[in-house]
């Protein structure tokens, strides 16, 4: 199966930059690094420490990452450094991405460290590339914390970096990198566990911190065309209705619901970091703040389609 997956990657590599912008990677469990042990819990006094201090509330997002290409697709780099100028500047950010399916919850880097160039047969200039931004220590504590609350187990893994779901589309977004990173993982793929996961991180986002779910509405590595496919347009539409009216039952019922899921995600792993977003507005989430700031196809059957919950 992995064979057959690098195969394809590679034949990908050949096709045109504009081409490829979509043509993202998925990384296998047996690739990524060796969890640290797990972290010991300690009871939290209160009193203790400072609380978090609040400002005004940071947005929640989904949005479609590319493949390195992306960096060359000039209509894409400008809709996500247009969507990253309109942003307020966080204090920091928060990824979840779907190339890093790790359980429990686990807690990547706090510290600057090379990145994880997780896509194969493509130009050498792209296993170059950089994206040094500061790590997040305050964040991964704020995340332990508020984790323990919830009664969610996870552990640290300091020698994990950032993989391309997270730096690809922050170079056009924030091309300074300046803001502290930190990128946990999906501690599975269970809907309603991972939209719980947001809701537990929701607090971060009156302290600052940029919450993104790095991904793809649509997922087929097979279905490559010049044309949008029907199956793929009504997908689309689909998530647009139930994503913008915030329909959370919808939402977590996306396997038995969506028109046309199993030919749109022949795995899930794309999908369901937009559950993390959504769980994380869900407190606030209303329709008048719910906006989709970039929308369209990529190579026919990837949407594009990005959520911005206010």
């Amino acid at each position: 199966m992995q064979n057959t997956r690098r195969d394809t990657l590679k034949t990908l590599g050949a096709l045109t930059a504009g081409a490829l912008a979509a043509a993202c990677t998925r990384v296998s469990k047996g690739e990524a690094v060796e969890p640290s042990p797990p972290s010991s819990p300690r009871p939290v006094d209160p009193s203790s420490r400072a609380t978090p201090p609040k400002g005004p509330r940071m947005p929640a997002l989904f949005l479609a990452h590319g493949a390195p290409p992306l960096l060359e697709d000039a209509q894409w780099m400008r809709e996500l450094a247009a969507w990253g100028n309109a942003l307020p500047r966080p204090k920091a950010i928060l990824s979840i991405s779907a190339h890093w399916d790790a359980r429990p919850l686990r807690i990547g880097a706090t510290r600057p460290l090379p990145l994880i160039y997780d896509f194969y047969g493509f130009p050498e200039h792209f296993y170059r590339l950089r994206y040094p931004a500061p790590g997040a220590p305050e964040v991964a504590a704020r995340v332990r914390e508020l984790a323990r609350a919830a009664g969610l187990p996870f552990t640290d893994d300091p020698e994990r970096g950032l993989d391309h779901g997270t730096y690809i589309p922050l170079m056009p977004m924030f091309p300074t990198a300046d803001i502290p990173v930190l990128q946990i993982s999906l501690p599975g793929l269970d809907p309603r566990t991972l939209f719980d996961l947001g809701r537990a991180l929701a607090p971060l986002r009156d302290e600052g911190v940029l919450i993104i779910g790095s991904g793809f509405l649509t997922h087929n590595m097979r279905a490559f065309s010049r044309e949008t496919p029907a199956w793929a347009a009504e997908f689309d539409q689909w998530c647009a209705e139930v994503l913008g009216g915030h329909d959370v039952d919808a939402l977590l019922a996306y396997r038995e619901k969506a028109p046309g899921v199993r030919i749109a995600l022949p795995t899930v792993e794309h999908f369901v970091p937009v559950l993390v977003a959504a769980g994380a507005a869900d407190a606030h989430a209303t329709r008048s703040g719910i906006s989709f700031p970039v929308t369209g196809f990529a190579f026919g059957s990837f949407t594009k389609r990005s959520v911005q919950y206010a």
